[in-house]
């Protein structure tokens, strides 16, 4: 499970260098380096806005996302197809090189508004990547969102 938070800086070539920890739960839980990066979904602020990052998802991972999406259940035909063209259609298969840095292609730090100063966020069986900015106003909102039922939240240890 990716577990953490690291902050890190995109270089003059689009590159960041992956957290070391996330590398090796790449290689030692999943057996593969390869994964995907693509958008994340929309994080909806609460005053129409939204906020969004890039989601990395282990090879695995994203093969069973993608036959998922195939089946559709619980989706109209126009939220499949928003789920198709945000996630599914930018998605790019990706590797760290030796160094441990990772090329975000051009069109999904744009979408993403990444310059240079960026948060990899461990998000259980995948990662997601922030810039700082955005990041804050996501953590802003669950803030917000976060949960008031103490009886749900005892039922899960907090």
């Amino acid at each position: 499970m990716f577990r953490g938070l690291f902050q890190n800086i995109i270089d003059a070539k689009g590159r960041a260098s992956m957290p070391a920890r996330f590398r090796d739960v790449l290689s030692e839980t999943y057996g593969d380096e390869r994964f995907f990066i693509t958008n994340s979904g929309p994080v909806a602020l609460g005053n129409g806005d939204f906020s969004r990052g890039l989601a990395v998802y282990p090879y695995r991972e994203w093969l069973a996302f993608e036959e998922k999406v195939d089946k559709g259940s619980g989706f109209t035909s126009a939220q499949l197809n928003s789920v198709k063209r945000l996630i599914l259609a930018p998605a790019v298969e990706c590797t760290a090189d030796k160094l441990g840095r990772v090329l975000l292609p051009p069109h999904l730090r744009e979408l993403a508004a990444l310059e240079r100063e960026i948060v990899f966020v461990g998000a259980l069986k995948k990662i997601e990547i922030w810039s700082l900015g955005e990041w804050e106003k996501a953590v802003r909102q669950a803030e917000k969102d976060f949960p008031a039922d103490t009886a749900a939240l005892a039922e899960l240890g907090l």
